[in-house]
């Protein structure tokens, strides 16, 4: 498997609410107003802007038929916010269902499993190959799956899998053969706005390998693809939200919640578009803004209704990170990019290398890594073998020291 580059960059990105490219694309703010109230609703009706209770939200909602719940993947506050929205949905509407973008397909009967309640934790993270997978610390989404168990909520894989987006990038669409689709259909078009933002994503990554010439079009096949594996990535998670409301009998329709990165749903752009396309068009999307968010980038057309989370006090330091995005090979793990500036490129290490072993252990699982990683204590050292091409190279990882 080579390293999925472009796949990873975009997720991080996109995951992130990242609002680089979604501020170019975005309508034009309106006048200035008074900035947002931490722990507090604002609601966006067209260009006006105003202060909700949870009433107010959840009234305006409850009755659509799906509703679209961003994060930021890696903010611990976004999902905390996310379990205070559903517990909200779920109590006014019984009869729901989530689903999770974190999940690939073919995993939907692990996830069936544990809501019923034959899988333990550590079952349910191992079977539903959460390291491979999605790579984000399982911790953060925990409370969010315990909340579907115990109260026996269906839980739907939104996801294809990143082979397939990652074919998609390098041959198109139109070149993968129909029974390596995972069922997915065609995406609809994006609009111009989206393809603003994607080609910015697109410009950000050649960026980062020293392929940016400046001359990067938006006609070139290489974007072309790009877009074609976004928007398919958008569309099967539209399609998965999609199927149950189609095949319920009148008046049996659950609500249909998806717990997503913010920029699959910002402006309408990405999922919605794909909803509409596939003729669901009565859709919520709910953002969670952090207490750093500028209200100068707020936008009409952002999503229904924002939260803004208050600041909370810094607590010890997080564990030591490295710096890197991983690959899980079929018998190795592959460094796929290195963060400029971080402990991993300090330390030498690059995009393709192989790791064979840390503090002289072998590893050869995505999840060790992180393991190993995130336990190393402040102001240590920790030896590292890898591969690369065809030598075997030993480096030492010199974590700093606490503050």
């Amino acid at each position: 498997m080579k390293p999925l580059l472009l796949y990873l960059f975009v997720g991080a990105v996109l995951g992130a609410g990242a609002t680089t490219g979604a501020q170019a694309a975005a309508p034009a703010a309106p006048a200035a107003r008074e900035c947002l109230s931490p722990a507090a609703w604002t609601m966006l009706d067209g260009s006006q802007f105003h202060s909700a209770s949870a009433g107010d939200v959840l009234s305006s909602i409850v009755k659509r038929d799906v509703v679209l719940l961003g994060e930021s993947h890696l903010d611990d506050d976004h999902h905390r916010w996310q379990l205070q929205a559903l517990a909200a949905l779920a109590a006014a509407r019984p009869n729901i269902r989530i689903g999770f973008e974190m999940f690939p397909r073919r995993l939907q009967p692990v996830l069936e499993r544990w809501v019923a309640g034959e899988l333990t934790t550590k079952q349910f993270q191992e079977q539903s190959e959460w390291d491979t997978v999605w790579n984000v610390p399982f911790e953060l989404y925990l409370p969010l799956f315990q909340f579907a168990r115990i109260n026996r909520i269906p839980m739907l894989a939104l996801n294809v899998e990143r082979k397939l987006n990652k074919t998609i990038t390098e041959v198109g669409w139109d070149k993968v053969p129909l029974a390596e689709r995972e069922g997915v259909g065609r995406a609809a078009a994006p609009s111009a706005a989206y393809e603003d933002f994607l080609f910015e994503v697109y410009r950000q990554h050649t960026a980062m390998h020293g392929k940016d010439d400046g001359k990067a079009g938006k006609s070139d096949k290489a974007f072309r693809y790009f877009v074609e594996s976004q928007t398919t990535w958008d569309r099967a998670m539209a399609e998965a939200l999609a199927r149950p409301l189609k095949a319920a009998a009148p008046g049996g329709k659950p609500l249909m919640v998806g717990i997503m990165g913010s920029a699959h749903l910002r402006f309408g752009y990405g999922v919605p578009h794909q909803l509409r396309d596939l003729g669901v068009g009565d859709i919520a999307s709910l953002l969670p803004l952090g207490a750093g968010f500028d209200c100068k980038e707020l936008r009409p057309g952002l999503a229904d209704a924002v939260f803004s989370l208050p600041p909370k006090a810094a607590g010890a330091a997080e564990p030591p990170r490295l710096g890197v995005q991983l690959d899980q090979n079929e018998d190795s793990v592959q460094i796929a990019t290195v963060t400029a500036g971080s402990l991993a490129e300090r330390s030498g290490l690059k995009s393709g290398d192989r790791l064979i072993e840390l503090g002289g252990a072998p590893v050869n699982k995505v999840a060790a890594v992180i393991a190993a990683i995130r336990s190393q204590p402040a102001g240590s050292w920790l030896p590292l073998r890898l591969k690369r091409g065809n030598d075997t190279l030993d480096l030492v990882l010199k974590f700093p020291p606490k503050p």
